[in-house]
């Protein structure tokens, strides 16, 4: 095996999330991450969360959470309401129009994975993960995007990364 078909096969991945995001983005008007935070909500307790509990769950920094949280709310998705018993404290909430566009989007590709990845031995999840690790250390990837969430926009903003054929804008956060 030579080491330029392993190059191939991670094209291949970022392609795929690449024009998954494009189509999520085209056909519904969102990007992956703010589904991924619409999702959040809809599986918080009364489908409310903090802004903290968001960027944690999405493993993205403050400014980047910030502005998918702002681009929600324009479009109505979701609400910012005063915490019960602590007015300094405001929580983000879904709304209906958010609840019913998580109604229409498609499985995401991670969670398609996801579901067969549960179905792995333990054995081949560690090969798997021992494999991914080692490429994660070659590419000296910082943790700022090293989530459990395929968004692969950080890697998609890499033109060393992605082939001539492969249109390299991501889409907005």
């Amino acid at each position: 095996m030579n080491y330029k078909s392993v190059i191939i096969l991670i094209r291949r991945i970022v392609r795929s999330i690449n024009l998954e995001s494009k189509k999520i983005e085209k056909d519904y008007g969102v990007s992956i991450p703010q589904v991924l935070c619409l999702e959040f909500l809809k599986d918080s307790h009364n489908y409310q969360a903090s802004q903290k509990s968001i960027r944690d769950h999405l493993k993205l920094n403050s400014s980047t959470v910030t502005g998918i949280i702002s681009r929600l709310e324009k479009r109505g998705m979701l609400a910012k309401l005063p915490k019960t018993g602590d007015k300094r404290v405001t929580m983000l909430t879904l709304t209906s129009i958010g609840y019913d566009l998580l109604e229409k989007t498609p499985d995401l590709l991670q969670h398609r994975l996801a579901s067969k990845l549960k179905n792995l031995s333990e054995s081949d999840l560690t090969k798997i993960n021992e494999a991914l690790t080692t490429l994660v250390e070659m590419l000296e990837i910082e943790d700022v995007g090293s989530s459990a969430l395929l968004t692969g926009l950080e890697i998609i903003n890499d033109p060393n990364i992605i082939s001539e054929d492969t249109n390299a804008n991501s889409p907005s956060q």
